[in-house]
Formats: C-alpha cells, sequence, structure tokens
C-alpha cells in the first residue's frame, strides 16, 4: 500500500517538479547572467540585483501573482525609471534594466515568471539584513 502511495505521489508531482525544473533551466539560460538566484558573496562582481530581493520588491507591491507577472513581463520588454520598483540607490548602483526584448520571448517569460512568484524570495528571507539596500 505503501508504494503505491509513493508512486501516486511522484506521478501527481512530477509534471509540476519537471516545469519547476524547465522554468529554472529557462532562469538560468536567460536571466542568471545578471541576476543570481542566491544573495551574492562577491558583491564586487555583481552587475544586477539578487533574484532573492527583486521578488521580494515585486511581492511587496504585487502580493498576487498574476499581477505580478503581468509587471515584470512589462518591465522586462519595457523597463522605465518610472515603473521600477527597486530603489533609487539601486538604479544608481545598476543602471536601469536593459529591455529584453528579442532576448527572451513571451513564451519563455510565461513560464520563468510563474516560477520566480513561486520560489522566491525563500522563506525567512530578510532582504538586506542590514546591509544597505
Amino acid at each position: 500500500m505503501k508504494r503505491v502511495i509513493a508512486t501516486v505521489l511522484i506521478l501527481a508531482l512530477s509534471p509540476t517538479l519537471q516545469a519547476d525544473s524547465k522554468a529554472e533551466a529557462l532562469f538560468d539560460t536567460k536571466c542568471m547572467a545578471c541576476h543570481s538566484k542566491m544573495r551574492p558573496t562577491d558583491m564586487s562582481k555583481v552587475v544586477a540585483p539578487a533574484l532573492m530581493g527583486v521578488m521580494r520588491h515585486v511581492k511587496m507591491k504585487y502580493p498576487n501573482k498574476s499581477d505580478a507577472v503581468a509587471f515584470m513581463k512589462d518591465y522586462i520588454f519595457n523597463p522605465t525609471k518610472e515603473k521600477s520598483i527597486c530603489t533609487p540607490q539601486k538604479i544608481e548602483r545598476f543602471g536601469l534594466m536593459p529591455s529584453q526584448k528579442g532576448i527572451v520571448t513571451d513564451e519563455e517569460l510565461d513560464t520563468i515568471l510563474p516560477w520566480m512568484f513561486d520560489n522566491f524570495p525563500p522563506k525567512g528571507f530578510r532582504g538586506g539584513q542590514g546591509r544597505n539596500r
């Protein structure tokens, strides 16, 4: 009986795990050149805010998943200072994110963005933790 339950659980979770794996692989290919998934240890090499902090700010302004995904898709293709959720210090340090038109597709974002919302920031994340944000 335990084997049957374990098999059912594996089969039920398999599509979700595959979708998460595809989304993470797309993020790694399309986004990670600039945005690290974890807090960087060497801040001198950071070219853009880490995903944990970005998603913390996105969720503070857009707690609803569909609103957050719509905002991110629009911003990724048409970034402006007025739309930015980054603090002025982040924009001063990193500049405005360049448009990703032609670099990432709508379909790729439809896979990546919900995964970002569902997985970041990790539980217990406290942005900045005493550092300048």
